[in-house]
């Protein structure tokens, strides 16, 4: 569903500053280039950005398999390091075994590290899910919280995780899910200069409005998997490369 930017000059005027005011470099990364970014053109570049990207991924959305807030936890716990193709091939047969946070608490530790074994780094993920449920069970009736501050007080979750969930499972953005595909095309389209994912998260909820958090981070996602690749971006087939200020640096032809 597309949704339409609303800007107020002033807010955009510094978040500008905020974003684009520190001295840039690198060959295909946005943070690489001295520009400042009018407030003007902050607004138009991401109107423009975001109505390509909808047009071109109409269908961009959460690629986790899930049915339950409890089974996108636990997918999107699976996901670090792996890809989300593999967790869909891991949950289905986990999700059948275990249905409640309590199933996970009462597994025994070594069954589910072999039940999520392919999904990589498996012990400490099993041990992050049985941490997590066992919080669940204690402080939330077995039950995954809807808000943030409840969400990130879990064990193994912090805001993208917690972004994931909200968003997706219960329809209620608090943010913007800052994944490594966002986190790189935030910089490469000129979003952003920062490196570290919570700070570009904050830079991002100033520029993109609320309706649209959970879908922008989907957008990009799915920008990043098909073009925009983290080795070699596929530049001269990227339906926004007239926009991105890492080919076209500012005041360039």
């Amino acid at each position: 569903m597309a949704f339409s930017m609303h800007w107020h000059d002033a807010d955009a005027e510094g978040a500008c500053r905020r974003v684009h005011g520190d001295v840039y470099g690198g060959s295909h990364d946005a943070a690489g280039m001295r520009s400042v970014m009018t407030a003007h053109s902050v607004k138009s570049r991401l109107r423009q950005l975001l109505s390509i990207l909808q047009k071109t991924y109409p269908d961009a959305h959460c690629a986790l398999n899930f049915t339950t807030p409890l089974e996108l936890l636990i997918a999107t716990i699976l996901s670090a390091q792996c890809t989300d193709i593999r967790v869909n091939l891991v949950t289905p047969t986990l999700f059948q075994k275990y249905r409640t946070a309590a199933d996970y608490v009462a597994a025994d530790p070594k069954e589910l590290a072999r039940d999520i074994q392919s999904t990589g780094f498996y012990r400490q993920k099993a041990s992050t899910i049985q941490r997590c449920c066992a919080a669940l069970v204690q402080q939330h009736n077995g039950s995954v919280p809807d808000t943030m501050g409840a969400l990130v007080g879990l064990p193994g979750v912090g805001r993208k995780t917690a972004n994931v969930v909200l968003g997706n499972a219960f329809g209620r953005p608090q943010g913007i899910a800052v994944d490594t595909h966002v986190q790189r095309l935030a910089r490469r389209l000129g979003l952003t200069t920062e490196l570290i994912p919570d700070k570009i998260e904050q830079e991002l909820l100033v520029l993109v409005p609320r309706k649209g958090w959970t879908l922008f981070s989907h957008l990009l996602i799915s920008h990043g998997r098909a073009v925009c690749k983290a080795r070699v971006p596929q530049c001269d087939t990227c339906p926004v490369r007239h926009l991105c200020p890492s080919i076209h640096p500012e005041g360039s032809e």
